[in-house]
């Protein structure tokens, strides 16, 4: 697929999106990058250390997360945008649900819209994404947990969303789809999201995988959030393994290291077959 100027090979290749947070209250960093000196420099360092897009958000989503308005995420992501694209040549996504705001940031130059809702929030975002030929993530989520049968409807649910962007106009070659980790699931459902990446790699989408440092990786380790790495790159492997294609993440460094590794014994494997 096509992000930007940049070529993704997604049947064959793993790749890192580098988590920028621009608010003051996102659950593991919030604060630490609004000015746009500090963000510049933390995005050369994750650019360095084999970020591959970065993602910037202006609010956060965390439980319990306090809406803004669009104006004020606007302000928060469309500066920050413009400075990255002046400065960096790596494809940059937008984290928003709402259509005002992925049209701002691709005006500014961002070429990925990642859409908590998977387009099901805001019924203009899927024209915007189509007319401008940007690339989409697309996220699972509900607003319960009322889930039938856990796998199914999580499949069902994901399809619909890659159904609407289609629709709309957006080519097939332009959709990833995220199971959504840590929206609208129980521990037990997160785990199971992890291990079952194949079934949605098999709806013909590439996968990406937004496991970093989430309260289920805490739950699992009894551990904060800032103590986390190693479980996210445990969570990490097992998406290589399971056929994912991208990994959202805050540690970049360390993650590429990790899917490095498991892709070198992966390939080990299939040259001996």
């Amino acid at each position: 697929m096509i992000i930007g100027n940049r070529e993704f090979d997604t049947d064959n290749n793993c790749y890192i999106m580098g988590i920028l947070n621009v608010t003051p209250d996102s659950f593991s960093d919030g604060g630490q990058w609004n000015a746009i000196d500090r963000a510049l420099h933390h995005v050369g360092e994750m650019v360095e250390g084999g970020a591959d897009i970065i993602d910037v958000g202006g609010e956060s989503t965390k439980p319990g997360y306090s809406s803004i308005t669009e104006q004020e995420e606007i302000r928060r992501v469309v500066p920050q945008i413009e400075a990255l694209c002046a400065r960096f040549d790596v494809p940059i996504s937008v984290d928003t649900y709402r259509s005002t705001v992925a049209e701002a940031a691709l005006r500014a130059g961002a070429v990925l819209v990642n859409d908590i809702w998977g387009l099901k929030s805001d019924p203009e975002m899927a024209g915007v994404v189509a007319r401008s030929g940007a690339a989409c993530c697309l996220m699972h989520n509900r607003d319960n947990k009322n889930y039938s049968d856990f796998i199914p409807d999580l499949l069902d649910d994901l399809r619909e969303s890659a159904d609407i962007a289609r629709r709309a106009g957006v080519s097939a070659d332009k959709i990833i789809l995220d199971p959504g980790i840590g929206f609208a699931k129980t521990y037990e459902m997160n785990l199971e999201a992890v291990n079952k990446i194949d079934m949605i790699r098999s709806l013909g989408y590439p996968v990406m995988l937004g496991a970093s440092r989430k309260s289920f990786i805490g739950t699992a380790l009894h551990l904060p959030v800032y103590e986390r790495v190693e479980g996210s790159l445990a969570a990490a492997v097992i998406g290589v393994v399971r056929g994912c294609s991208f990994f959202r993440v805050h540690d970049v460094r360390e993650t590429k290291r990790a899917i490095t590794m498991a892709e070198a014994v992966l390939a080990a494997q299939d040259a001996a077959e």
